[in-house]
């Protein structure tokens, strides 16, 4: 007994060594099979493929795969059973280190119709993307997109029916247009962009673009009305306005201590960053007359990008009854002390009438804005619809609020001396899509009957 005892103590360690040895190779089956046979499956992301393909569309995709790495991809395009390959590459594998490899691409692909002789109809884009897992006989784990699109290389049909003859600097006029299948359209006048906007009620196709140059414009060097389609085929048609030359206004404005004492404080009040302006009151005046002075002007051009898009106004627009104390581009030399410091240009008609004068709307519109606004003061906005507005400042008291839509006539505040006035006065101004033009023309119904009003009238037979 003693020796059977024996015998069967020694196999007990050959016993648990087989079974560590069963362990290790179960644990490097399944790392194997857990590291090279896995089973995730690589992703592809195309979240904005086009419905429609035009001439030349780009379209992008991004795919990925984080576990063995991208193997392969490629992307086809398929009409009427004939394949075209828009795009095809093959991954180097990762290595054991975990060097190397791609886990991760974003592809771009221009597709040109004509190169690739695709006709105009349907089609399907689709990709392929593997990784280099062992699964599936060594071929690795797949994911394929499909996505139907219409190719469309017809351009839209643009027709001019009328385009402005003569126009100034800190001019406004017109362009009247008919489309067919366009998505995006307007005026481009020396790289401003003049939306349009249905001249009737859109069934008939035909739109009106205001269009305006700023008080500075020197030459005319593009004026083309342009379609896009949603396929981003694109029609052009140029038109050739005149340029008239207006004579430069000059004005001198005296900068007094007195003016400065009573100023300053009111835009401190605005303006914490005035505080931290070193000297006497005069870096401080500068610092409004520049700075917040242009700020000023881009928030008022960003007021302009939202506009209704039906016209509110109907006839000239009003004047407030008064002197006309300052013109509209009038080129300002500011002195202080008898020494010339600042040059600006004014935007606008100054008015003077009684003290705290009735301030009425111009034209019917949609207040845009009424509070205080640097330079300008207490300031009204209005947007009386496809591009057009008017602006009051320098007001000392405002009675309307934004979204109110007031008829013209109706009393929107009253004169005072806020903001950049030294005496009580309305500044007064006219834009077209954000660019300041001059009140006078929208004040003349002679301008509105021959510029707006009787183009609009041919246009509509």
């Amino acid at each position: 007994m003693t020796r059977l005892n024996r015998r069967r103590t020694k196999k007990g360690p050959s016993y648990s060594l087989y079974f560590i040895l069963l362990l290790l190779l179960a644990s490097a089956g399944g790392y194997i099979f857990i590291t090279y046979f896995e089973g995730e499956k690589p992703s592809i992301t195309a979240d904005n493929l086009p419905n429609f393909i035009g001439k030349k569309t780009d379209i992008t995709l991004t795919v990925a795969d984080t576990r063995s790495g991208l193997r392969s991809v490629k992307i086809l395009l398929s009409q009427a059973g004939n394949e075209k390959e828009l795009f095809s590459r093959v991954f180097p594998r990762k290595q054991d280190d975990g060097s190397g490899g791609t886990a991760k691409e974003t592809i771009s692909v221009t597709i040109d119709t004509k190169a690739l002789k695709l006709k105009d109809g349907e089609a399907v884009i689709s990709a392929k993307v593997t990784d280099y897992s062992l699964r599936g006989l060594m071929k690795g784990n797949s994911t394929e997109l499909f996505h139907k699109a219409t190719i469309d290389t017809s351009p839209p049909k643009l027709s001019i029916l009328h385009s402005e003859r003569y126009i100034k600097p800190g001019g406004a006029g017109i362009v009247i247009y008919k489309i067919d299948d366009a998505v995006k359209h307007g005026v481009m006048l020396n790289s401003s962009y003049h939306r349009g906007f249905p001249l009737t009620d859109g069934s008939d196709s035909k739109y009106i673009a205001y269009i305006a140059l700023p008080y500075d414009t020197k030459e005319i060097s593009e004026a083309k009305i342009f379609a896009i389609d949603v396929a981003g085929n694109k029609t052009i048609k140029p038109f050739s306005p005149i340029l008239n030359d207006p004579k430069q206004k000059k004005d001198r404005i005296n900068v007094s201590d007195g003016f400065l004492s009573r100023k300053i404080p009111e835009f401190e009040e605005h303006y914490q960053k005035m505080t931290e302006i070193e000297g006497d009151m005069l870096p401080k005046y500068l610092y409004v007359n520049r700075s917040v002075r242009k700020d000023n002007n881009k928030q008022i051009h960003d007021l302009c990008m939202n506009p209704n898009q039906s016209r509110l106004w109907e006839g000239r627009f009003i004047r407030m009854a008064g002197s006309g104390k300052a013109g509209f581009a009038d080129h300002r030399t500011y002195y202080y002390k008898g020494k010339s410091i600042d040059k600006q240009v004014h935007l606008g008609m100054d008015i003077a009438s009684t003290k705290h004068a009735a301030v009425k709307a111009a034209g019917t519109g949609k207040v845009v804005f009424s509070d205080f606004l640097g330079i300008y003061g207490n300031m009204v906005m209005l947007d009386h619809g496809q591009g057009i507005f008017s602006l009051y400042s320098h007001l000392s008291q405002i009675n309307v609020s934004p979204d109110e839509t007031l008829n013209k006539g109706d009393v929107l505040g009253n004169t005072g001396l806020s903001g950049m006035a030294g005496g009580d006065h309305l500044h007064f101004s006219m834009l077209v899509n954000g660019i300041f033009v001059d009140p006078k023309e929208w004040w003349d119904q002679h301008w509105i009957d021959v510029t707006i009003e009787r183009p609009i009238a041919d246009a509509k037979f």
